[in-house]
């Protein structure tokens, strides 16, 4: 297509999204009606079923997949699929934070240009823009170069846990992902990096005895404690984007007793993959320094960096080409968090954080803003007729 008719297809994309404005809401507030807490699997099933029916709706078969300690999962392809054609990810998430009873005190509502209530921002909006960009493309009879799949997980809140495997597995047959996640910001961010996330817990042991009758008897695991937390922090390094922290400390008997015994969990975030091999050798590689003690180290990173690869930066652009066609001027951030755009990264170009714009994730105040709402939906639509470069460019694919 020429310079023209590109413009023009995005015109058409965006006013067809203005036209689904009010439906795009309602359909919001329809999956945030329905709580659908990670740790409440049983809650899951509703809002699946709202998906179900309307990918069904869209010509799409769904397969609920998994299960184990989560509510499933669902994976979703049209039933009618040209061979040969590549597939492009639409990933997101139907569990929140919210317990069951949220609602209670914090209704959905629309108000001044704001969607209030617990998980509109992350990351029922997300879900509502799957459908509704589909159906643009579907109403305008756009064919998409790659065929659109999505999976829907819903343990992501969790870390995904049950559902990575799979999130691999789909990432490593489609030639892009996007992730449908909040954007980042008041003005909308796109997620173009993402920290990696290690969890470490550190254990000292060392030897009780009477601090007062014998405080030469015993090698206090608490001291060694102290030695470590410092050190652990002292890896902090804000300029590189690697921090460290020590967020629960506990340990001891009682005041009287040197402590055979302290316990912490470490937090740490890093931008690149040779910095978190580098980071967790250094936690594994730590000696103790107080006489009589020891250390044990477990665990390490349960989630990726999202780098800006060669790949995913070709996508950021087409994305921002993307953008201007549908009347955005996307910007580009670094989240701390992790998402399931850490691990489709691993396996291909990755585009994160196309979700609306607004504040509030996991917070009491959270909303998002209606007209983001639209104007997203108007740039998914759009992405998924991005052009899918040729086996071997470097780019998106």
């Amino acid at each position: 297509m020429d310079s023209e008719q590109l413009a023009a297809r995005g015109k058409a994309v965006h006013a067809a999204a203005r036209e689904y404005r009010d439906e795009l809401v309602d359909y919001v507030c329809r999956l945030a009606r329905v709580e659908s807490p990670s740790d409440d699997p049983t809650t899951q099933a509703p809002v699946q079923e709202i998906l179900t029916r309307a990918l069904g709706e869209l010509g799409y078969r769904v397969r609920k997949v998994g299960g184990g300690a989560s509510g499933g999962h669902l994976f979703a392809a049209p039933a009618l699929r040209p061979k040969g054609r590549p597939a492009q990810l639409l990933m997101g998430h139907s569990d929140t934070v919210w317990p069951v009873g949220t609602l209670a005190r914090m209704p959905v509502e629309v108000r001044d240009g704001r969607l209030r209530g617990p998980g509109v921002f992350d990351m029922k909006a997300g879900l509502t823009q799957m459908i509704f960009a589909l159906r643009i493309l579907r109403d305008l009879e756009l064919d998409p170069p790659a065929t659109p799949v999505l999976f829907i997980n819903s343990d992501e809140e969790l870390g995904s846990p049950d559902s990575r495997r799979r999130v691999e597995l789909v990432a490593r047959h489609v030639c892009r992902a996007f992730v449908i996640e909040p954007s980042l910001g008041p003005d909308g961010h796109l997620k173009t990096a993402r920290k990696g996330v290690g969890n470490f817990a550190v254990t000292v042991r060392g030897k009780a005895a009477h601090a007062g009758l014998d405080p030469r008897g015993g090698a206090s695991a608490i001291l060694e404690m102290a030695h470590v937390i410092r050190y652990l922090h002292g890896l902090t390094d804000h300029e590189a984007g690697i921090t460290v922290n020590v967020g629960v400390v506990g340990g001891g008997l009682r005041p009287n007793v040197i402590a055979p015994e302290a316990h912490a969990q470490v937090d740490v975030r890093v931008l690149t993959l040779d910095d978190a091999r580098k980071i967790e050798a250094t936690i594994r590689a730590m000696e103790p320094g107080t006489p009589g003690t020891s250390l044990e180290i477990e665990g390490g990173f349960t989630a990726p960096p999202l780098e800006r690869t060669p790949r995913n930066r070709a996508l950021w652009q087409a994305a921002r080409e993307a953008g201007s066609r549908v009347g955005i001027t996307l910007q580009e951030a670094v989240a701390g968090g992790g998402s399931d755009g850490n691990t489709t990264s691993l396996f291909t170009a990755t585009l994160d954080g196309l979700g609306a714009a607004g504040d509030g994730a996991h917070a009491a105040h959270e909303f998002l803003y209606v007209d983001s709402l639209v104007e997203r939906t108007a740039l998914l639509a759009e992405l998924l007729m991005v052009p899918v470069p040729a086996p071997g460019e470097e780019g998106a694919g």
